[in-house]
Order: structure tokens, then sequence, then C-alpha cells
């Protein structure tokens, strides 16, 4: 592991970004031929084949308390919240639609961490927030067209779920990081991820039902970038960069999201910038400005 500094933080958290931009085309690309609950057990136990041994070579042994075990498993209930909701919410809006809304998770890391830890006071973040709630309205509400499948509302309410998910789990792991490293903390909260979801495994099935050969290469191509890059790397650099700077500033770097998401999607699926998009993803993106200017008063 790299000797944490703000550059080599700055780096994995810019790195996470980039790659989750493109982990949300690729998810949509997965959900073709996997099913929501396949994509995040695949994901999971993929990403553990490349992190465990990583943990072995690199450290080999952690001090598990009961009390870290309890932070452990509610950071993993928040994994598992964040990628389901995710997914479930693809199936009904496109993906730059949901990449757009991504963008929020800086207000909504930074509302939940004044509140929380209280790192940053409330009143100097709530007009920020404020207007990056608004254009999630705009965008989960009347950005696209309502095609076949196709429930913005619903879809773009999952996301944002998922992204409170998230927001409690950079919050809680900066916490249990004082005693354990990001790896540990990264592999761990996955295995009991994988486990809690295992009843939901055996009911929802795409692939599993269909065969091996109902899967096209663009669904294992996607599939192998969602485990690789979006969780094993995307994952550890994040909470890398996180224990380096915090949750609040790390928070700032989601706003790569948005700008990879829509170009991907763009080219890769074809789907349409529209003027409610662009209005929303500035109004997002306008109130993560304005909570990163106040909270770094």
């Amino acid at each position: 592991m790299l000797p944490r500094t703000s550059t080599t933080a700055y780096f994995a958290l810019t790195t996470a970004a980039v790659v989750w931009g493109g982990s949300v085309v690729a998810q949509k690309v997965a959900l073709g031929a996997f099913s929501p609950v396949e994509v995040s057990v695949f994901r999971g136990l993929g990403a553990l084949m490349i992190l465990i041994p990583l943990w072995f070579w690199s450290e080999g042994k952690a001090k598990v308390t009961f009390s870290d075990l309890g932070v452990l498993t509610l950071l993993g209930i928040a994994v598992l919240a964040n990628h389901l909701l995710i997914l479930y919410g693809l199936q009904f809006i496109d993906a730059g639609t949901a990449g757009i809304l991504i963008g929020a998770s800086p207000a909504i890391t930074a509302f939940l961490s004044s509140i929380i830890i209280r790192d940053i006071p409330f009143r100097r973040m709530w007009i920020g927030c404020l207007v990056s709630f608004l254009g999630v309205l705009i965008v989960s509400g009347v950005s696209g067209d309502e095609g076949p499948g196709r429930h913005p509302l619903l879809g773009g309410s999952l996301i944002v779920l998922s992204l409170f998910s998230w927001a409690f789990f950079t919050i809680g792991s900066r916490r249990v990081m004082e005693r354990l490293s990001s790896l540990t903390v990264n592999w761990t909260t996955l295995l009991i991820s994988i486990l809690l979801q295992l009843p939901l495994f055996l009911t929802n099935q795409k692939m599993l039902s269909g065969g091996i050969d109902s899967v096209p290469m663009s669904g294992w191509v996607a599939l192998i970038y969602v485990i690789v890059f979006a969780t094993a790397l995307g994952q550890q650099a994040w909470l890398y960069g996180v224990e380096g700077v915090g949750p609040s500033r790390a928070g700032i770097f989601i706003n790569l999201i948005p700008v990879s998401a829509l170009v991907l999607s763009f080219f890769i699926l074809s789907e349409v910038i529209s003027l409610w998009d662009i209005v929303g993803v500035s109004c997002i993106l306008g109130g993560v400005w304005l909570v990163n200017r106040h909270s770094s008063r």
C-alpha cells in the first residue's frame, strides 16, 4: 500500500469517481443478461477473489473487536443497500440520468455528516443541499421521455436512497478505520453484504435460469468491469481516500461521476442528453459547489 498523503488520497478519490461513472453504464449493460441480485452477488464474489489475497499479502491479520464487528455489519448492510438500490433503479431510468443523480452524493454526505458527526454546521450548507435536491427532482421527475419500462420518478427515488446508504457507509467507515485498515473494511463489508443477500439470490435469477449461453459477450465484459474496477478497485480507492482526507472533502470527487456517466452513456448506449438533464446536473453541481464553499469556511 502506498504511503498515505493528501496527493495520493486525492488521486485515489479521483480514480474511484471516474471508474464509478463507467460503472453506471456497465451495470446497465449487465442488467440485460443478469438480474440485479445476480450482478450484486457476482460483483461481490469476484471482488473478494481479488481483495482477500491482496489483504493476506499486505496485512494477513486484523484485530477485530466485538464492537468493530457490529459496525462492520451495519456498513455491510449499507453496501448491500447501495448496490441493490442502484441496480433496481437502473431498470427504470437511463444510465446517464442515474449518473446525474449520483452527482448529488456530496450534498447528501455533507448533510448527514453535519447531523451525525457534526463536522460541519448545518446552517452553512442548507442552501447548497436545497439546490442539489432541486436538481434531483428535475432529473428524476421530468427528465427524458417515459418509454416502455421507464419510470423516472421510481428509478430516481431508488438511486437517491442508494446515495443515502453510501453516505452512511462513507461516514461510518471513517470511524472504524481508526482501528482497521481500509482494505480490511472493504473486504469484510463486501462479505457481509453477500451473506445477507443469499436468500434473495435464490429467488431473483435471470442468467442462472436462462443458462450461461444466454449471456452475450457485452454482458460478461460489463460484469468484469463492475467486479474489477467498480468494486475491487473503486471501493478500495474510495476508502483509502476517505481515510486520508475525511468524508466531507472526499464527497466533492463524486462530481466527476455525472460527467463520465453522461459521456459514456451517450457513446456506448446511445442515450439522449436532454435539456432537462443539463438543467438538473447544473443544479446538482451548483448545490455541491455551495456546500463545499460554505463548509470550507
